[in-house]
């Protein structure tokens, strides 16, 4: 057992911090209060210090793209076909990428990672914690979603052969929907009767998930038309959807309000490297959230990296952002956007001890990290 005591717990779920202790057995939060008994238990003093949850990071590739490396590391984009639903990032994570380590130090403790925006359809994220050997012992829950992608990018990587405008890469998802929906139907008339089965695909059969509502379609799209393409087409099949990038949100505030998605905003740093990021601000968190938008900040790692997602918060904060909305948007509704709030994103009684005890606040380059454990464990 593990008694973090007389911290200054800000819980993600409770606008006000509270000062109060937290009893930490089995990997697990179990109790949070005032004067908690020491007894059989490794007391840490948090006096003077601020207590989070675990940072949460709802869309990184890290562990697909690797870390001083080339071509040899670079397993996050698949490019011989531009609809891949049937690749699954556990495949291709290596749990020895140097910047698990960094994220897990700096308390970015869960995040979902998964294949890149070369394709229509690019196959399935995790969510998993920065810490371990094995990929299947690092897992929070997979599958947690369906990467597709809008606009720029696959144009840019099938011009030449399969996507030249944003018509066709449209299609290529509405054709791999359908054609999932038919297989779907033949598999459920069979039966039993194996004799009666479809033909097998595996493209449409990794795309079933998706129709039946178990995981949403991640969608990558910067630009605003190409936000509401996405929509368009979660609409048409009935589909949940998460909006990533979301660059120019801001721009149809109203609109996203009424749609009540997850949307998760970043990676904000940085030059605008292409036309579709020419309007990106930090202003854009605040003024979703303010607007009643869900909203994560994501760093979209390793184009900033992990570690750095704190001070995308606070920069989000410097540009207007509501600092409660702010660590929100880095714990619990990235848990909530990738379906993992029921063991991590708050400081509550019953989930996981992801745990940051720092001297200052995550959001300045001011703050430091005195202690993160993950699953209670102090690493």
């Amino acid at each position: 057992m593990i008694l973090i005591k007389n911290g200054t717990l800000h819980t993600a779920v409770s606008k006000e911090p509270l000062q109060a202790d937290i009893l930490v057995d089995g990997g697990k939060i179990v109790k949070i209060g005032a004067g908690l008994s020491s007894e059989g238990a490794e007391v840490i003093d948090a006096s003077g210090l601020n207590v989070y949850p675990g940072f949460v990071e709802a869309h990184c590739h890290i562990g697909l793209d690797g870390y001083g490396i080339g071509y040899e590391g670079h397993d996050y984009n698949e490019l011989n076909d531009p609809v891949t639903p049937q690749l699954r990032s556990i495949d291709g994570i290596n749990p020895f990428d140097p910047c698990m380590e960094m994220a897990a130090k700096a308390g970015v403790t869960c995040m979902a990672t998964g294949p890149g925006s070369s394709n229509a359809i690019g196959g399935t994220f995790v969510a998993m914690k920065p810490h371990g050997k094995r990929v299947d012992n690092m897992i929070v829950k997979f599958p947690v979603a369906m990467k597709c992608a809008f606009g720029e990018n696959p144009k840019r990587c099938y011009q030449k052969n399969t996507i030249t405008s944003r018509m066709t890469n449209a299609a290529l998802i509405r054709e791999a929907l359908k054609k999932a929906s038919l297989y779907k139907a033949k598999v459920e008339a069979a039966g039993d009767d194996a004799s009666k089965l479809p033909a097998y695909d595996q493209k449409s059969e990794a795309l079933i998930p998706v129709l039946n509502k178990e995981i949403p379609l991640k969608a990558h799209a910067h630009q605003a038309n190409d936000l509401c393409t996405a929509l368009r087409i979660a609409r048409e099949f009935d589909l949940d959807i998460t909006l990533e990038h979301v660059t120019e949100g801001h721009m149809i505030v109203d609109e996203l309000a009424k749609e009540n998605v997850p949307l998760a905003v970043g990676p904000t740093f940085g030059h605008a490297s292409k036309f579709e990021l020419q309007n990106k601000t930090w202003e854009t968190p605040g003024v979703l959230a303010k607007a009643g938008c869900h909203v994560s900040i994501i760093t979209d790692a390793p184009v900033i990296p992990l570690h750095y997602l704190p001070l995308c918060a606070g920069l989000a904060m410097k540009a207007g952002m509501d600092e409660y909305d702010a660590l929100r948007a880095i714990t619990i509704n990235p848990a909530e956007h990738i379906g993992v709030a029921d063991r991590v994103g708050s400081l509550e009684e019953g989930k996981d001890a992801d745990i940051v005890i720092m001297d200052g606040t995550p959001f300045t380059v001011e703050g430091v990290v005195k202690h993160v454990f993950i699953d209670g464990e102090e690493i």
